[in-house]
């Protein structure tokens, strides 16, 4: 009776083995990190949110609004005097102005068409005309372009205390 027994618990033990092994998680094949240049505070991609739902937010602010945020959006222009604005598409046929905290840090002037990043305050602002005109100046416009500049706009902005550039 012993050994019948014993052979019942052993079959039973191989069975267990074999169910066991058969039941291993299936090899995902490893995804290819994303490499960022960071600038300013330190900041990772977790929780940003896309570009088009900044856009919602921002469409249901008004004047003086601000809210904490982190988005991704593709960088339109950059200040090409020395990096210390950008304008980023908001994928709805507008765009926000960032600027960067306490203007302690800069971003390279060559990245127009590439993914960022942000952290920060988003925030409705009416930007005056010698402003406006300041930023045309800085992103290269003709004096022509720059003399029609003639009534404040209402715009979408970003004060960013951190940014990672999609390498």
């Amino acid at each position: 009776m012993k050994s019948i027994t014993l052979a019942i618990i052993c079959v039973l033990m191989l069975n267990s083995c074999k169910k066991k092994s058969e039941e291993q998680p299936e090899i995902v094949p490893e995804i290819e990190a994303i490499e960022y240049a960071s600038f300013g505070k330190k900041i990772i991609v977790d929780d940003a949110i896309a570009a088009t739902s900044m856009a919602s937010h921002y469409k249901t602010m008004n004047t003086g609004d601000s809210i904490n945020s982190k988005m991704i959006a593709k960088v339109n222009s950059v200040c090409q005097a020395k990096g210390c604005w950008m304008t980023l598409n908001l994928e709805d046929g507008n765009e926000v102005m960032v600027k960067f905290k306490d203007y302690g840090f800069f971003v390279p002037k060559d990245i127009a068409g590439k993914e960022v990043v942000i952290n920060g305050k988003a925030y409705i602002k009416e930007v005056t005309i010698d402003e406006l005109r300041h930023y045309a100046e800085d992103a290269g416009k003709s004096a022509k372009d720059i003399a029609a500049i003639t009534e404040p706009k209402r715009t979408y902005s970003f004060e960013a205390d951190g940014v990672l550039l999609k390498q």
